[in-house]
């Protein structure tokens, strides 16, 4: 067991999935472009010139939901949680940068936590 201490340190985010791709030469990987509404750091602005306005920049998440997706596709558009706090690990070669919430049952359901469609991208969950 964790202590509840342990457990607020974890932060989880809604995501929108941006793109979904298998890797290959793997069965349960996937490698997904996540949108968590994080802006990229912009240079300042230079005498005359004006700053770019910032943009979000995707996170790369590699999770091991392949065989319940066999057209990854489904996923692009969908709103998720994630775990967002975990440090970077490497996986067949890709970093992932966070963790896909999902829940399966001993029948072989699974799902995906899905927040309603009211909620955007980079919220935190309460």
């Amino acid at each position: 067991m964790i202590s509840y201490e342990e457990f607020k340190k974890v932060e989880v985010r809604a995501g929108k999935i941006l793109s979904a791709e298998k890797i290959p030469d793997t069965d349960k990987l996937l490698k997904l472009s996540v949108d968590f509404n994080e802006m990229a750091p912009v240079a300042g602005p230079t005498e005359g010139v004006e700053s770019a306005p910032a943009k979000s920049m995707p996170r790369q998440i590699v999770s091991g939901i392949s065989m319940h997706f066999p057209d990854p596709a489904v996923l692009v558009g969908k709103t998720c949680m994630f775990v967002t706090n975990l440090e970077p690990r490497t996986i067949r070669g890709f970093e992932s940068n966070g963790m896909i919430f999902a829940v399966s049952g001993p029948d072989g359901g699974f799902s995906l936590l899905e927040p309603n469609s009211s909620i955007q991208p980079g919220s935190l969950a309460a």
